[in-house]
């Protein structure tokens, strides 16, 4: 490998490639091809790939090597132009598998036009999406439904839960879930708000669940395993799965959940496609809804977002540069803005109301959620405007101004996110939380977190896994969430990480006001780069 691929690759990916090279049964040179290769899809494979496309001259090569094959019996699986490492392309290969077992089903409940007339508003010479929606999950078993802030999805969900419910003669069991406890906990207070507004029967609502969890609580997560307790030999009990914020699950995640589906599940997907995709490999929404437009309805009518937000999240996404920019620097549009003060001390101001709340004595479930109102997200973790400089410099000014303690780790008011799940006990990466002095235990510090279900728990903060500061946060860290205030921070230069989806997600997590840090010419360079995921899914579906 060259000095400039050595540095590129981690030293993961150059160990891998040296110790499947140190095994072929290739001459040097032909090595040293070989590990270039290899390197660069165990690289590619960090960057959110499943896989690699190479020409026939390479092909040829991974035949010589005897490490490739077109079965799931060697380290690396050719197919067509497609290299993967074995274990990508198993979860590729049985999560298209699941999905056309799926598709070929049709639990179908009869439903009338007049039933669904009664859950959804007529229109005049318009479709009614979300009764499109309605209609094609009570029809199949495995739908998606997709649309950006504010279209209604989770609405709409509350609607297919009810007619399922009023449809269907023999009791049905119900999951909800999401990749994190955030997105969790906003589906559940959504689904508790709307079924009081149903036009069904108080036994039909009393039917309907309310209880949110993770997909990762949904499938059992084993203590340091990769496995899960539910599985194809111990599937979940469920009639009916629906997953929340499905952009956020990646290949390996969503194949291990379509393994534990019984037979005769129905699996309904939820999701913003043109958000970020997840953060391990692949873009599975994506993905699905390109190979299957048959089995997507997506929501284009927005009820609550803000108008200005909207059209800068819609410039934003379509790229369209001079509308996105003049929507942002515009003193005439409310709502968007780039910020001119100081960074600090804005982002200060905006704590010291949770913090009041906190030094009064006022509950966590108070205090949580002034400080929740407002999130400044970042683009890097590292750097100039990254979480770390912003979280250093925000600690140590609101010890200036004597808001929180000099000294020590923890202190009253200090906000922290999980960044390890630990099952064991019950806090999982991405939950948030705040040290606050224990009102039973006077003195005694103690790391709050609102759980899914509406309920508190408390943890001594020395036993809690591996978390960090959070009054910034990634943006890839805020999907799931939503908060009244954002400020996006941008970096002063472009960098590999910087896309429009990224943009895109960072403004749509807000519901009143964006504010963002950047310069016109990175905020156009953010415009121009598009997350590209290489896969073989949309393939594999599309046969």
């Amino acid at each position: 490998m060259s000095r400039a691929e050595e540095t590129q690759y981690g030293r993961l990916d150059r160990q891998l490639a040296r110790f499947l090279a140190q095994h072929t049964r290739l001459d040097d040179q032909q090595k040293k091809a070989f590990e270039d290769r290899i390197a660069l899809l165990s690289f590619e494979l960090s960057q959110g790939h499943s896989c690699i496309r190479i020409d026939k001259a390479t092909q040829s090569l991974m035949h010589a090597s005897g490490m490739v094959s077109e079965k799931d019996t060697s380290p690396l699986i050719l197919e067509d132009d497609r290299l993967y490492l074995r274990r990508y392309w198993l979860y590729e290969n049985h999560l298209a598998t699941q999905i056309q077992q799926l598709t070929k089903r049709h639990h179908i409940v009869e439903e009338s036009d007049a039933t669904l007339a009664r859950y959804f508003q007529a229109t005049v010479d318009q479709t009614d999406w979300q009764k499109e929606a309605a209609r094609l999950a009570l029809t199949q078993d495995f739908s998606i439904i997709t649309g950006g802030p504010g279209t209604g999805k989770t609405t709409t969900v509350v609607k297919i839960l009810a007619l399922l419910l009023e449809l269907t003669n023999d009791p049905i069991q119900i999951a909800l879930a999401a990749p994190t406890g955030k997105a969790a906990m906003r589906l559940q207070v959504a689904i508790g708000t709307g079924k009081s507004t149903l036009p069904c029967s108080d036994a039909t609502k009393e039917r309907i669940p309310e209880t949110v969890t993770t997909v990762h609580r949904l499938l059992g997560s084993l203590p340091l395993s990769p496995y899960f307790r539910h599985d194809a030999r111990n599937p979940l009990p469920y009639d009916v799965v629906i997953i929340d914020e499905a952009s956020m699950v990646d290949l390996a995640l969503m194949s291990k959940l379509l393994s534990a589906l019984k037979s005769g599940t129905r699996l309904l997907l939820l999701g913003d496609k043109d958000q970020l995709a997840s953060v391990e490999s692949g873009a599975v929404l994506a993905d699905l809804t390109t190979a299957l437009p048959d089995r997507t309805i997506k929501l284009q009518k927005s009820h609550r977002f803000n108008k200005n937000i909207k059209n800068l999240a819609e410039a934003v996404n379509h790229q369209r540069f001079n509308r996105a920019w003049t929507v942002l620097s515009s003193a005439a549009v409310e709502n968007v803005s780039i910020l001119t003060t100081d960074l600090t001390k804005f982002i200060v101001e905006k704590q010291v109301e949770y913090l009041r709340l906190l030094n009064s004595g006022a509950q966590f479930i108070e205090v949580y959620r002034a400080f929740s109102t407002f999130q400044i997200l970042c683009v890097n973790r590292q750097g100039k405007n990254s979480v770390r400089q912003i979280n250093y410099n925000v600690e140590n000014q609101l010890a200036e101004q004597t808001l929180i303690p000099r000294s020590g780790q923890w202190y009253p008011g200090r906000p922290i996110m999980v960044t390890q799940n630990d099952p064991g006990m019950h806090l999982y990466n991405g939950d948030i939380g705040i040290c606050m002095y224990d009102s039973r235990k006077p003195g005694k510090l103690m790391v709050f977190f609102e759980r899914p279900d509406g309920s508190v728990k408390k943890y001594i903060p020395t036993r809690l896994p591996h978390c960090e500061t959070v009054f910034a946060m990634t943006i890839h860290k805020s999907q799931g969430s939503e908060f009244d205030e954002v400020l996006i921070v941008m970096p002063e230069i472009m960098n590999p990480v910087l896309t429009k989806e990224l943009l895109y997600t960072g403004i749509t997590r807000a519901k009143n006001r964006v504010d963002i840090v950047t310069s016109q010419e990175v905020f156009f360079g953010t415009l121009k780069q598009k997350i590209r995921r290489f896969g073989g899914l949309v393939e594999k579906l599309s046969v």
